[in-house]
């Protein structure tokens, strides 16, 4: 994803808090199966370094996780929290997968 409109549409989806980031999932309703991601991370997190470290490891968790435990059809968006840039990537991908599940509830 990388329109404005479409994280703010995201914004009005379901949301799950992990300390290392906050995940939207909203379903697009356009009948279209494929799974979106978009990422951001705000200047109160870091220098340019730092968030872009984190978009690169976002990227990645989305990579594994998301073809797996995704919801077709829908947008997931990660927003990097300060937490994040120092969480270990094995429970990064813990966070992701139960915060996924949370959403499905």
């Amino acid at each position: 994803m990388s329109k404005r409109a479409d994280f703010l549409a995201a914004n009005a989806g379901r949301r799950a808090a992990t300390p290392g980031f906050v995940l939207l999932v909203r379903d697009r309703k356009d009948g279209d199966p494929l799974i979106r991601a978009g990422f951001t991370v705000t200047k109160k997190i870091g220098n340019a370094v730092v968030r872009n470290r984190m978009k690169r490891r976002f990227r990645a968790l989305s990579r594994e996780i998301l073809p797996v435990h995704g919801f077709t059809g829908s947008d997931h968006v990660m927003i990097g929290r300060a937490g994040g840039v120092e969480r270990d990537f094995g429970q990064l991908r813990t966070d992701l997968t139960g915060a996924l599940k949370r959403v499905a509830k």
